[in-house]
Protein backbone atom coordinates (compact mmCIF):
# COMPACT_ATOMS: atom_id res chain seq x y z
CA UNK A 1 0.00 0.00 0.00
CA UNK A 2 1.55 3.29 -1.11
CA UNK A 3 0.94 6.47 -2.52
CA UNK A 4 3.15 9.13 -4.60
CA UNK A 5 4.18 12.58 -2.84
CA UNK A 6 1.74 14.33 -4.57
CA UNK A 7 -1.56 11.92 -4.49
CA UNK A 8 -0.14 12.27 -0.32
CA UNK A 9 -0.65 15.54 0.27
CA UNK A 10 -3.98 15.75 -0.73
CA UNK A 11 -5.28 12.61 0.00
CA UNK A 12 -3.89 13.33 3.64
CA UNK A 13 -5.81 16.78 4.56
CA UNK A 14 -8.82 15.38 2.29
CA UNK A 15 -9.71 12.65 4.42
CA UNK A 16 -8.43 14.75 8.05
CA UNK A 17 -11.29 17.15 7.06
CA UNK A 18 -13.98 14.01 6.32
CA UNK A 19 -13.40 12.54 9.51
CA UNK A 20 -13.19 16.11 11.47
CA UNK A 21 -16.72 17.24 9.84
CA UNK A 22 -18.59 13.75 10.62
CA UNK A 23 -17.16 13.99 14.13
CA UNK A 24 -18.95 17.74 13.93
CA UNK A 25 -21.87 16.40 12.67
CA UNK A 26 -22.07 13.66 15.07
CA UNK A 27 -21.55 15.71 18.09
CA UNK A 28 -23.88 18.27 17.11
CA UNK A 29 -26.84 16.70 15.39
CA UNK A 30 -29.93 15.34 17.46
CA UNK A 31 -29.62 12.90 18.76
CA UNK A 32 -25.58 13.44 19.13
CA UNK A 33 -23.03 10.57 19.54
CA UNK A 34 -23.00 10.96 23.63
CA UNK A 35 -26.70 10.70 23.33
CA UNK A 36 -26.37 7.66 21.64
CA UNK A 37 -23.52 6.50 24.06
CA UNK A 38 -25.79 6.52 27.17
CA UNK A 39 -28.80 5.45 25.37
CA UNK A 40 -26.69 1.78 24.37
CA UNK A 41 -24.34 0.76 27.45
CA UNK A 42 -22.38 -2.03 28.21
CA UNK A 43 -19.67 -3.82 30.09
CA UNK A 44 -17.25 -1.84 27.71
CA UNK A 45 -18.46 1.50 27.86
CA UNK A 46 -16.26 4.31 28.36
CA UNK A 47 -16.74 7.76 30.32
CA UNK A 48 -17.72 9.91 26.72
CA UNK A 49 -15.51 12.61 27.87
CA UNK A 50 -12.38 11.17 27.77
CA UNK A 51 -12.80 9.91 24.09
CA UNK A 52 -13.28 14.10 23.22
CA UNK A 53 -10.35 15.22 26.05
CA UNK A 54 -8.10 12.57 23.70
CA UNK A 55 -9.39 14.23 20.46
CA UNK A 56 -8.56 17.37 21.11
CA UNK A 57 -5.16 17.41 21.52
CA UNK A 58 -4.76 14.56 19.09
CA UNK A 59 -6.29 16.96 16.17
CA UNK A 60 -2.98 19.07 16.63
CA UNK A 61 -0.85 16.48 16.45
CA UNK A 62 -2.27 15.74 13.11
CA UNK A 63 -2.48 19.44 11.74
CA UNK A 64 1.63 19.65 12.84
CA UNK A 65 2.45 16.04 11.29
CA UNK A 66 -0.17 17.41 7.91
CA UNK A 67 1.76 21.12 7.74
CA UNK A 68 5.37 18.09 7.55
CA UNK A 69 3.89 16.97 4.67
CA UNK A 70 3.59 20.34 2.89
CA UNK A 71 6.13 21.95 4.25
CA UNK A 72 8.99 19.66 3.44
CA UNK A 73 11.15 19.67 0.10
CA UNK A 74 11.57 16.46 -1.56
CA UNK A 75 14.41 18.00 -3.50
CA UNK A 76 16.51 17.95 -0.38
CA UNK A 77 18.20 15.18 0.85
CA UNK A 78 17.50 15.09 4.43
CA UNK A 79 14.16 16.38 3.64
CA UNK A 80 12.80 13.77 1.64
CA UNK A 81 13.80 11.05 3.72
CA UNK A 82 11.61 12.81 6.55
CA UNK A 83 9.19 12.72 4.15
CA UNK A 84 9.13 9.45 2.73
CA UNK A 85 8.33 8.38 6.37
CA UNK A 86 5.54 10.64 6.46
CA UNK A 87 4.16 9.47 3.08
CA UNK A 88 4.63 5.75 4.00
CA UNK A 89 1.99 6.17 6.62
CA UNK A 90 -0.61 8.21 4.49
CA UNK A 91 -2.69 5.50 3.21
CA UNK A 92 -3.04 4.07 6.32
CA UNK A 93 -3.61 7.30 7.85
CA UNK A 94 -6.20 8.06 5.42
CA UNK A 95 -8.17 4.81 5.67
CA UNK A 96 -8.30 5.31 9.67
CA UNK A 97 -10.20 8.71 9.02
CA UNK A 98 -12.32 7.39 6.43
CA UNK A 99 -13.27 4.70 8.67
CA UNK A 100 -14.12 6.49 11.58
CA UNK A 101 -15.75 9.58 9.81
CA UNK A 102 -18.02 6.54 8.31
CA UNK A 103 -18.36 4.72 11.31
CA UNK A 104 -20.45 7.49 13.04
CA UNK A 105 -23.36 7.62 10.37
CA UNK A 106 -24.13 3.97 11.35
CA UNK A 107 -23.56 5.01 15.36
CA UNK A 108 -25.98 7.37 15.02
CA UNK A 109 -28.36 5.12 13.05
CA UNK A 110 -27.85 2.79 15.69
CA UNK A 111 -26.54 0.03 13.32
CA UNK A 112 -24.04 -1.21 15.48
CA UNK A 113 -22.70 -4.32 13.90
CA UNK A 114 -22.35 -2.46 10.81
CA UNK A 115 -20.67 0.63 12.35
CA UNK A 116 -18.29 -2.60 14.05
CA UNK A 117 -16.84 -3.55 10.63
CA UNK A 118 -15.55 -0.31 10.16
CA UNK A 119 -14.11 0.36 13.42
CA UNK A 120 -12.46 -3.76 12.66
CA UNK A 121 -10.94 -2.50 9.73
CA UNK A 122 -9.38 0.85 11.60
CA UNK A 123 -7.84 -0.76 14.50
CA UNK A 124 -6.54 -3.87 12.98
CA UNK A 125 -4.82 -1.76 10.17
CA UNK A 126 -3.52 0.69 12.62
CA UNK A 127 -1.83 -1.75 14.96
CA UNK A 128 -0.65 -3.56 11.95
CA UNK A 129 1.06 -0.61 10.41
CA UNK A 130 2.82 0.03 14.29
CA UNK A 131 4.35 -3.24 14.82
CA UNK A 132 5.01 -4.00 11.48
CA UNK A 133 5.76 -1.41 9.34
CA UNK A 134 7.00 1.80 11.61
CA UNK A 135 10.37 2.16 11.50
CA UNK A 136 11.55 3.47 15.61
CA UNK A 137 10.86 6.76 16.21
CA UNK A 138 14.63 9.27 15.84
CA UNK A 139 13.37 11.84 19.02
CA UNK A 140 15.88 14.16 17.30
CA UNK A 141 13.60 14.57 14.15
CA UNK A 142 10.11 15.83 14.92
CA UNK A 143 8.62 14.10 11.35
CA UNK A 144 9.32 11.05 13.13
CA UNK A 145 8.00 12.02 16.37
CA UNK A 146 5.00 13.41 14.74
CA UNK A 147 4.48 9.73 13.02
CA UNK A 148 5.26 8.07 15.83
CA UNK A 149 2.50 10.20 17.93
CA UNK A 150 -0.20 10.16 15.33
CA UNK A 151 0.09 6.91 13.97
CA UNK A 152 0.20 5.48 17.58
CA UNK A 153 -2.47 7.47 19.31
CA UNK A 154 -5.21 6.32 16.18
CA UNK A 155 -4.13 2.67 17.34
CA UNK A 156 -4.16 3.33 21.11
CA UNK A 157 -7.47 5.01 20.26
CA UNK A 158 -8.76 2.11 17.98
CA UNK A 159 -8.50 -0.31 20.63
CA UNK A 160 -10.53 1.49 23.28
CA UNK A 161 -13.17 1.82 19.99
CA UNK A 162 -13.23 -1.91 18.95
CA UNK A 163 -14.05 -2.67 22.76
CA UNK A 164 -16.66 -0.45 23.59
CA UNK A 165 -18.52 -0.85 19.90
CA UNK A 166 -18.28 -4.32 19.83
CA UNK A 167 -19.82 -4.89 23.66
CA UNK A 168 -22.35 -2.63 22.90
CA UNK A 169 -23.24 -4.57 19.10
CA UNK A 170 -23.39 -7.56 20.75
CA UNK A 171 -23.15 -8.01 24.68
CA UNK A 172 -25.53 -4.43 25.47
CA UNK A 173 -26.82 -4.04 29.05
CA UNK A 174 -24.67 -7.28 29.46
CA UNK A 175 -22.20 -8.14 32.78
CA UNK A 176 -18.65 -8.88 31.81
CA UNK A 177 -18.15 -12.80 32.19
CA UNK A 178 -15.03 -14.04 33.99
CA UNK A 179 -13.49 -14.65 30.82
CA UNK A 180 -14.14 -11.26 29.73
CA UNK A 181 -12.24 -10.33 32.75
CA UNK A 182 -9.53 -13.00 32.24
CA UNK A 183 -9.35 -12.05 28.79
CA UNK A 184 -9.07 -8.06 29.14
CA UNK A 185 -6.38 -8.12 31.67
CA UNK A 186 -3.84 -10.61 29.44
CA UNK A 187 -4.83 -8.86 26.37
CA UNK A 188 -3.73 -5.15 27.74
CA UNK A 189 -0.82 -7.16 29.37
CA UNK A 190 0.27 -8.48 26.24
CA UNK A 191 -0.22 -5.47 24.11
CA UNK A 192 1.66 -3.76 26.88
CA UNK A 193 4.91 -5.66 26.82
CA UNK A 194 5.40 -4.61 23.21
CA UNK A 195 4.54 -1.33 23.48
CA UNK A 196 6.45 2.17 23.58
CA UNK A 197 6.06 4.99 25.98
CA UNK A 198 3.17 6.78 23.36
CA UNK A 199 0.86 3.60 22.50
CA UNK A 200 1.57 2.25 26.01
CA UNK A 201 0.43 5.74 27.57
CA UNK A 202 -2.73 5.31 25.25
CA UNK A 203 -3.57 2.00 26.24
CA UNK A 204 -3.25 3.04 30.29
CA UNK A 205 -5.70 5.81 29.10
CA UNK A 206 -7.88 3.72 27.50
CA UNK A 207 -8.38 1.51 30.51
CA UNK A 208 -8.47 4.63 32.66
CA UNK A 209 -11.67 5.63 30.68
CA UNK A 210 -12.89 2.34 30.81
CA UNK A 211 -12.62 2.52 34.44
CA UNK A 212 -14.31 5.51 35.22
CA UNK A 213 -17.60 5.08 32.69
CA UNK A 214 -17.83 1.98 34.43
CA UNK A 215 -18.06 3.42 38.32
CA UNK A 216 -21.01 6.13 36.84
CA UNK A 217 -22.99 3.12 34.79
CA UNK A 218 -22.66 0.51 37.02
CA UNK A 219 -23.41 -0.05 40.66
CA UNK A 220 -20.90 -3.12 40.95
CA UNK A 221 -17.65 -1.12 41.97
CA UNK A 222 -15.19 -4.06 41.23
CA UNK A 223 -15.30 -4.18 37.31
CA UNK A 224 -14.47 -0.12 37.25
CA UNK A 225 -11.95 -1.29 40.39
CA UNK A 226 -10.58 -3.94 37.95
CA UNK A 227 -9.93 -1.53 35.22
CA UNK A 228 -8.27 0.57 36.75
CA UNK A 229 -6.04 -1.66 38.62
CA UNK A 230 -5.35 -2.91 34.89
CA UNK A 231 -4.38 0.82 34.27
CA UNK A 232 -2.20 0.68 37.01
CA UNK A 233 -0.32 -2.61 35.71
CA UNK A 234 -0.45 -1.60 32.25
CA UNK A 235 1.52 1.48 32.67
CA UNK A 236 3.75 -0.60 35.20
CA UNK A 237 4.44 -3.23 32.43
CA UNK A 238 4.86 -0.11 30.03
CA UNK A 239 7.53 1.44 32.22
CA UNK A 240 9.64 -1.35 33.09
CA UNK A 241 9.86 -2.37 29.05
CA UNK A 242 10.92 1.26 28.50
CA UNK A 243 13.15 1.46 31.28
CA UNK A 244 15.39 -1.78 30.02
CA UNK A 245 15.01 -1.18 26.63
CA UNK A 246 14.50 1.86 25.13
CA UNK A 247 12.95 2.00 22.32
CA UNK A 248 13.66 4.74 20.45
CA UNK A 249 16.91 6.37 18.71
CA UNK A 250 18.54 9.74 18.88
CA UNK A 251 20.66 11.20 15.75
CA UNK A 252 21.29 14.29 13.90
CA UNK A 253 21.21 13.03 10.57
CA UNK A 254 21.51 16.23 9.35
CA UNK A 255 24.56 16.63 10.03
CA UNK A 256 25.25 13.91 8.26
CA UNK A 257 23.68 15.15 5.08
CA UNK A 258 25.46 18.28 5.61
CA UNK A 259 28.81 16.76 5.66
CA UNK A 260 28.24 14.97 2.41
CA UNK A 261 27.09 18.18 0.63
CA UNK A 262 30.50 19.94 2.16
CA UNK A 263 32.33 17.27 0.50
CA UNK A 264 30.27 16.70 -3.50
CA UNK A 265 30.91 20.58 -3.00
CA UNK A 266 34.47 20.78 -2.68
CA UNK A 267 34.21 17.60 -5.44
Amino acid sequence: MGVSLSTARYLAPASFLYDFAAQQYGLNTTPSMKTIHDNNLSFFSPQPYFIGAFFFPQQLFQLAWLYKLWKLDDRNPQQKKELDEIVRFVPYYALGNVCIGTWMFFWQAERFEISNVFVIVNTLTQLWYVFTQLEPMNTKNWSSILTHVVSKSFAGIGVLDLLHNTSVAYFKDEVPSTLVKVGTGLAFAAMSSVSDWILGGCLAYDLVGLSVGQAAYTSDSSWSGLLGAYAVGSAAIVGMRNYLRPPYVSQREDYAVTAQDDIDDRV
